[in-house]
Order: C-alpha cells, then structure tokens, then sequence
C-alpha cells in the first residue's frame, strides 16, 4: 500500500519588536520615571538661571572692552552658551541611569533579552533631548523677559534646538559608554566633572575667545561644546554666517554617530566583563 504524504506547511517566523518600537517603550519608560520626580527637572534648572541672571548683570560691562564686539548686550551673547552648558551638564550625568540599571539588575534583564542594544542607546538620547529642549526654551524665555531680544526668530530658536539636540546626543553617548565600561557611580561622577569643566571653560560661552590666549582659541576650534555654542550664537544673530552654523553642526552630527556607535559597542564589553 502507497502512502501519500503531505506536504505540511512550515511555521511562520513572527518578527519580533522593531527597533523603533524598542526605543519608543524604553523611552516611554524614562519619560514616566521623570514625571515621577517633576523637581529633578526644576532642580537641573536651578544653576543655569543662575548663570543667566547673577553672570548677565555681573558680567554685562564686559561688552565695552574693546575687541569684544559683538553688536549686543551681554546677556544677548551670554544666553546661547547658557543653553548649551544646560545640555552639557545635563546629557553628561545621563549615564547615572544605567548604573542605576545595573545595581538593580535591570540591565543584566535587558542584555539577556531580545532588547535591541542600539534601542536603549538611542531611546536614552530621545529621551535627554526632549528634556533639553525643554528646559531650553525656559531659559531662553527667562532671558526674553530679563530683556534679550533675539533677531533670529523662530527659525533661529529651532536652530538653537538643533545644536542642543546634536550636543546632547554627543556627551549622552559619552556618558552612557563610561557607565557601561566604569560600571560606577564614583568613576562616572569624575569623568563627567574632568571632561564638562575644561570644555566650558575652553569656549565663548561666557567671554569672547578674542580675548582670550592664542592657545585657548587653538583649542576651542576642536573643543565639540564650542561648536554647539557656535551653531546657537549664529542661529540667534540677526545676519548668522551659515556656512559656520552648518559646517559646526555637521561636526556635531558626525561626533554624535561616532560616540552613539562606540557607546552601543561598550555593551560588550559591559558583558564580556560581568
């Protein structure tokens, strides 16, 4: 007797998660926690509106020695670089969270998941710039009603946004990859405070580099916190120099994909080493 075997049909694979919904629900996590603590977000604020006001009123005579020249009052040239040492500070300390997930063993369960490694990178990235931005505008309100007047307009302000964005994703990278390879608290906290300090100090956020030692100019045209105080000073001018707003932007971009790369690598050696 001849037996007919059928042909059976074999199981369809089911896709799993992409990799954008990974990142809208590690976001989406991140987002809850800090609606959690509303006054961590107030707190972040605290030092720049310092910065903004006491250094706008203390510092706003600067503007009349002569080789500053720039056309406006202090606290004009000074609420850029302000904006942008809120996402320095800001997307540097952002690591803290994965030793937060380490310590509790969150990131031990993500790893040993099908989570998409490139996911939690960037879902942290997302989730530093919507703060940044937000926090930005404040400062850039604060300094509409302290008397700043900004010729660049909306366009302007969104350019300031761009350069916030791109920073952030920059140093929160950096921060991110420290964590996973330092995997401490006391290592991340050092770093941060070693890299931010000479990086604002080594611009024109607060004085004009014209003024400055010829070393220190030497230095700040490849300091990357330099760059992103270029691109919002420029975004707010009345008449920007777009081929330096975008030649510094395009810097920015092109660090940020390098340091998003490096810090979603430092998840093997975060394994490799656990």
């Amino acid at each position: 007797m001849t037996t007919t075997t059928l042909p059976t049909s074999r199981p369809q694979r089911r896709n799993g998660p992409t990799f954008l919904t990974h990142t809208l629900l590690l976001t989406g996590r991140q987002l809850r926690a800090a609606w959690r603590m509303p006054a961590f977000l107030v707190m972040n604020l605290v030092q720049p509106v310092i910065w903004l006001l006491l250094f706008g009123q203390l510092f706003k005579s600067v503007i009349d020695i002569p080789g500053f020249g720039v056309g406006q009052s202090y606290l004009e040239y000074l609420t850029p670089g302000v904006v942008m040492m809120l996402a320095l500070f800001g997307s540097a300390w952002s690591g803290t969270v994965y030793i937060q997930d380490m310590d509790r063993g969150v990131m031990d369960r993500f790893l040993t998941s099908p989570t998409n490694r490139g996911a939690m990178i960037v879902s942290t990235l997302v989730y530093q710039s919507l703060l940044a931005v937000v926090q930005s505008l404040v400062v850039v309100g604060i300094a509409f009603w302290a008397g700043a007047r900004f010729e660049g307009g909306a366009v302007g302000l969104l350019l300031l946004l761009l350069g916030v964005v791109l920073l952030t994703a920059v140093f929160c990278s950096l921060s991110n990859a420290v964590a996973l390879l330092a995997r401490e608290q006391t290592a991340l906290i050092g770093i941060s405070q070693l890299i931010t300090l000479p990086l604002m100090f080594l611009s024109s956020a607060i004085m004009n580099t014209k003024l400055s030692p010829e070393w220190v100019q030497n230095v700040s045209a490849y300091n990357p916190f330099e760059w992103a105080v270029i691109v919002g000073r420029q975004a707010l001018s009345a008449h920007p120099d777009w081929a330096t707003l975008w030649a510094h932007a395009g810097l920015l971009a092109a660090l940020a994909v390098v340091m998003a790369a490096w810090a979603t690598s430092a998840f093997r050696v975060y394994q490799r080493s656990a």
